[in-house]
């Protein structure tokens, strides 16, 4: 028995073949939890999780289907959760984190630099004036539960 999985991205990165299944930036996302594994910096050099400037975005995320997302700290304590979209692109990532009644807390949109089923990275600035400074959060699948 043979079993073959083919796997393509387009130049555009808008949608991943598997199979015969075409998925959308926004279904890459929600198919698995992510766990933040790397960052680094604007050099490409790696950057410690718990230095100050990237320790705010790691954890573990859960980007449901609904548009809905759930984020927790490595330790599994409650990070935030809200609402969440991919642009159809793929080329930025939206999310809107909101208190227990639902009030919003806070807008954040990331750049993408990368979303496959294997990784998905994304591109935070310090200073928003100042685009040569950057962090790049890495995330890859993880089997870790949502708590």
């Amino acid at each position: 028995m043979m079993i073959i999985t083919v796997i393509s991205c387009s130049d555009n990165n808008d949608e991943t073949t598997v199979g015969e299944t075409v998925l959308t930036p926004s279904q890459i996302l929600s198919s698995t939890p992510w766990e933040t594994t790397h960052a680094k910096n604007q050099n490409g050099q790696p950057v410690p999780l718990t230095d100050t400037h990237v320790t705010n975005f790691v954890g573990f995320a859960y980007f449901k289907a609904d548009g809905t997302f759930t984020m927790y700290n490595l330790d599994d304590s409650p990070k935030m959760h809200g609402d969440w979209s991919v642009s159809a692109d793929g080329a930025t990532r939206t999310i809107i984190a909101k208190d227990a009644n639902g009030n919003v807390f806070f807008t954040r949109i990331v750049k993408i630099t990368v979303l496959t089923e294997q990784e998905f990275t994304y591109r935070i600035f310090p200073d928003a004036n100042d685009p040569s400074v950057y962090y790049d959060i890495i995330h890859t699948p993880t089997t870790h539960p949502e708590p």
